[in-house]
């Protein structure tokens, strides 16, 4: 098999011609596109990959342009988090039964990490797994998380020894979300909708076979989703693109909008986008040539800042039209809209931009710390069991 460049766009003209969608579902060709290799080019093959440079999957992607995609929004943990998690640290078993309809869109991933009382500082958590032979009983709340309402799997960290430093003693798990003692509430949010929800889990007992990675390494494996994560949540629009393209349509379009302060700020955040748009560029190189770096907390902390300026420089430009807001309707919507909702929307929306995916503050300290190199911050809780911490 060629692996070239070349080799790679024939054999996605060549899947084309035998996979005409407009003959197939969209899960269907999905589900062809993963069984030939043209998932994420850079898996093994076997789990929708070739074994190609994580940089040929532009290849592939151009060559089936046009073809079903993946609803980003309603995918993206799935996608940016689940799937690389489960490849650098699954069992062969896991990776069989979850990649494929993951991909494919039809299961739904969402991720129990945040608590109530550990959100930023997530080594906190209080959620407890107990050993009951094959199985762990899992106990506890989480918050704030994603999607809960229609996944099918979740991403779950849980506490399974308390007599060891916050760190060492958690543990990684699936989590089947219809399992029984599963409970999803929806939190309604400042946009009036209700992607987020609080996730109450009681005595659900999960089989020993959806542990991800060893007993009490759950920390390790759960950096490793967290830094995908950033990487994910940054985006990676093209030039003009994601949250600068609604602005820049109405610019280009609304000549009687423009003023010349206006003109001199935007021209600022296109800069930015700009380094944004590069840096993320040069960041998902170096996840091709390995695990992410907490460089992507850099990347993660300017998609959010730029994505709450451009959203209110948006408003600021439509005057009184940018102050309306389509429907306060209470929704339990399907999939996140960043982009396709009106500019009122777009701007409240932002504002969940420096929350979600790690706060600003923690990911500022992480950028002191282990980019930087800057002393750290004194942390009185480093070698005491997490069971005498003050909470």
């Amino acid at each position: 098999m060629t692996l070239d460049e070349a080799g790679l766009a024939a054999r996605a003209r060549a899947f084309l011609a035998e996979h005409d969608p407009e003959s197939m579902t969209p899960v269907e060709f999905l589900r062809a596109r993963f069984d030939a290799g043209m998932a994420w080019v850079h898996f093994p093959e076997g789990l929708g990959g070739l074994g190609a440079p994580r940089g040929a999957q532009a290849v592939v992607d151009r060559e089936l342009a046009g073809t079903p995609q993946h609803d980003v929004g309603r995918l993206a943990i799935g996608l940016g988090m689940a799937a690389p998690t489960i490849l650098a640290f699954g069992t062969g078993e896991q990776r069989e039964r979850f990649l494929r309809p993951l991909w494919t869109g039809e299961e739904i991933w969402c991720q129990l990490f945040s608590e109530p009382g550990a959100g930023s500082d997530l080594a906190t958590l209080a959620t407890r797994a107990v050993r009951d032979g094959d199985e762990w009983v899992v106990d506890g709340q989480k918050v704030w998380t994603s999607s809960a309402h229609h996944a099918r799997w979740a991403l779950l960290v849980a506490r399974t020894d308390p007599d060891v430093p916050k760190h060492r003693g958690l543990t990684y798990f699936v989590c089947d979300m219809r399992a029984p003692g599963v409970e999803v509430r929806p939190l309604r949010q400042i946009t009036g909708e209700a992607e987020f929800n609080e996730v109450f889990l009681t005595g659900v007992r999960l089989p020993d076979s959806l542990r991800l990675g060893e007993a009490g390494d759950g920390w390790r494996v759960a950096q490793a989703t967290l830094m995908n994560e950033r990487v994910a949540i940054s985006g990676s629009a093209g030039r003009g693109g994601g949250v600068m393209g609604a602005i820049l349509d109405a610019w280009r379009a609304r000549p009687e909008l423009r003023t010349h302060d206006l003109h001199r700020r935007l021209l600022g955040l296109w800069v930015e986008a700009e380094v944004t748009r590069l840096a993320g560029a040069r960041l998902r190189e170096q996840l091709a040539a390995g695990a992410p770096g907490p460089e992507g907390s850099g990347m993660k902390l300017a998609f959010a800042r730029l994505n709450q300026q451009v959203s209110g420089l948006d408003v600021e430009m439509r005057r009184e039209e940018g102050l309306a807001y389509d429907d306060w309707t209470f929704r339990r919507s399907e999939s996140v809209d960043f982009f396709g909702r009106d500019a009122g929307y777009r701007y409240l929306r932002a504002k969940g931009n420096s929350i979600e995916g790690g706060t600003s503050e923690i990911l500022r300290t992480i950028i002191a710390e282990r980019v930087l190199g800057l002393p750290a911050e004194p942390r009185a809780d480093k070698d005491v069991p997490w069971k005498d911490l003050p909470r």
